[in-house]
């Protein structure tokens, strides 16, 4: 058996993982490269590292893990069964651990790294894509990981790590977070074609006091636009329907069930009419947000946050 000297860092059986890490990580390279030579001259040699750092390293291995791994056999060492059975799931880490290094290494390649973007729903349909596609006239190799979702929920998988950037309404002011405004995007009243104010081009939000509104469900940027603006026209919306989608409270003011306050559609839609609203000035900011002091952006992240904040004013169609 290899020759163990005293210890005191044995790992107990209830021993924490982190420790557990802390302490055998560094060794199990070493013990792979002994493991497949079973020799530690030659392994020593192929990882150039000198021959009595391999030996020690071998020898706390054991003392750590209370365990022998090798039984030596004139100048060789061959596997104990333990040893045989720590080195399937040594292998199986190290192989883990070369392919998350790679992956990271690839994530942050400036010409094929990759974003982690979100963007609100409303602006899945013809802005993100056209974004994209301009930016990668630029970059056709850089890849994105791609998120719709709701304002809030967004920011909070910024905080998460989650997303690289995102594009969001309103635009955030929080100590943990950086925003720039790009683009404000004018909201219309959705009206049903057959309703009293469908004759109109234009009307003041005050005028749709007493309507039925539908609307985005509680915590949606666009929801807690709406509220803030009916309060400025003096009034608290009385609200029938909460969704989570924009195309489908259109479908509810289509069937006649109320009024709702929305941006504009990409593809007109019929037994609808959209009024200008004319006061207050009903618009929503659109802004880009990411992790303020979160270090530096890889490469990829670095180009996309240039090229959106150059989008400042042309951000949206029209």
């Amino acid at each position: 058996m290899v020759h163990k000297e005293s210890s005191g860092a044995r790992l107990s059986p209830a021993g924490d993982v982190e420790d557990i890490v802390t302490l055998l990580a560094p060794r199990l390279a070493y013990f792979a490269g002994v493991a497949r030579t079973e020799h530690v001259t030659r392994a020593a040699q192929e990882m150039q590292v000198p021959q009595s750092t391999l030996s020690r390293a071998m020898v706390r291995l054991e003392q750590d893990l209370g365990v022998d791994l090798f039984a030596r056999r004139g100048r060789t060492l061959a596997l104990t069964p333990a040893g045989r059975t720590f080195l399937t799931s040594v292998e199986r880490a190290l192989d883990g651990i070369g392919r998350a290094a790679e992956e990271v290494r690839a994530d942050t390649d400036p010409a094929s790294g990759k974003v982690a973007f979100g963007f609100l729903h409303t602006l899945g349909t013809e802005t993100v894509p056209g974004l994209i596609r301009a930016f990668r006239a630029d970059h056709p190799r850089i890849r994105f990981s791609l998120v719709q979702n709701y304002g809030e929920a967004m920011l909070e998988r910024l905080r998460a790590g989650e997303l690289d950037l995102c594009l969001t309404s309103p635009v955030p002011d929080a100590p943990d977070l950086a925003a720039r405004r790009l683009d404000e995007q004018r909201l219309r009243l959705v009206v049903p074609d057959d309703h009293r104010l469908a004759g109109r081009r234009r009307i003041r939000l005050a005028e749709a006091a007493d309507e039925t509104f539908v609307t985005l469900e509680e915590g949606y940027g666009l929801r807690r636009i709406t509220d803030d603006l009916c309060a400025a026209a003096g009034f608290r919306p009385r609200v029938a329907f909460e969704g989570e989608e924009a195309e489908t409270l259109r479908g509810l003011v289509q069937a006649g069930l109320g009024v709702a306050l929305l941006p504009p559609p990409t593809v007109a839609r019929p037994g609808v009419v959209e009024l200008t609203v004319t006061a207050p000035r009903a618009v929503r900011e659109i802004g880009v947000a990411w992790l303020a002091g979160g270090g530096p952006d890889t490469p990829p992240v670095a180009a996309f946050k240039r090229f959106l904040l150059a989008q400042r004013g042309h951000l949206l169609p029209g």
